[in-house]
């Protein structure tokens, strides 16, 4: 059962035992987690909050996501609701920054959440694959938005998202010598990570990139 976040951030409460597990399990990594001491992973938000950052933050720098998020959420007065992205006018939305299609999004993602179409509730009683169909229901969510929401968000241990590019970076150079790398082969590396997949790919990426990787 996922924990659930808060803006002060929720660490799962496996992530020591995954650490012992893939040092253990994997060469690399037995290298790799001690280099970064007492970091995790750290979830934070509610979840219409945290998918709709995903659709704002799409194909633009992260200093211009935020700015536009800025001045989205701005238009609505407190927490931000499913309701109230569904009173906002496609201009002021549009005046805001975000593009016509995503201004499309956020109301399609608002609308399944009025609608109860996304069963949040549910979701620590749901498997991973349940989940990941329920979300790319929605309009302007990949299956990588979806595993990117597994992973920091709901906090699932085993999640291995073979679409993220840095993830598959960071194989070839890890594993491979900096080789080209197939979904294959990056899957029979995640397969010695199992039933810690997510915290494996945290530490990939980690190695990329020294600091903390957020959503």
């Amino acid at each position: 059962m996922a924990p659930k976040g808060s803006e002060a951030g929720v660490t799962p409460d496996y992530w020591d035992d995954a650490c012992k597990h893939l040092v253990r399990r994997d060469r690399v990594l037995k290298k790799l987690i001690p280099q970064f001491g007492e970091a995790r992973l750290q979830s934070r938000g509610d979840a219409f909050a945290t998918l709709a950052r995903s659709i704002v933050g799409q194909q633009i720098s992260v200093k211009a996501a935020q700015s536009v998020w800025d001045r989205w959420a701005g238009l609505m007065p407190g927490k931000l609701q499913p309701a109230q992205v569904l009173k906002l006018g496609v201009e002021e939305q549009r005046g805001a920054g975000l593009s016509a299609r995503k201004v499309e999004y956020l109301h399609d993602l608002a609308a399944h959440f009025d609608a109860g179409q996304v069963h949040v509730r549910q979701w620590a009683q749901m498997d991973d694959e349940a989940i990941i169909d329920e979300l790319v229901a929605i309009r302007g969510i990949g299956r990588w938005t979806a595993e990117m929401f597994l992973i920091f968000h709901l906090m699932r241990p085993n999640i291995l998202p073979l679409d993220d590019v840095g993830l598959m970076k960071g194989i070839s150079l890890n594993y491979f010598s900096g080789e080209p790398v197939s979904r294959a082969e990056a899957r029979e590396v995640g397969e010695a990570w199992a039933p810690y997949r997510s915290v494996a790919v945290w530490y990939i990426w980690r190695s990329l990139d020294p600091l903390p990787v957020d959503y």
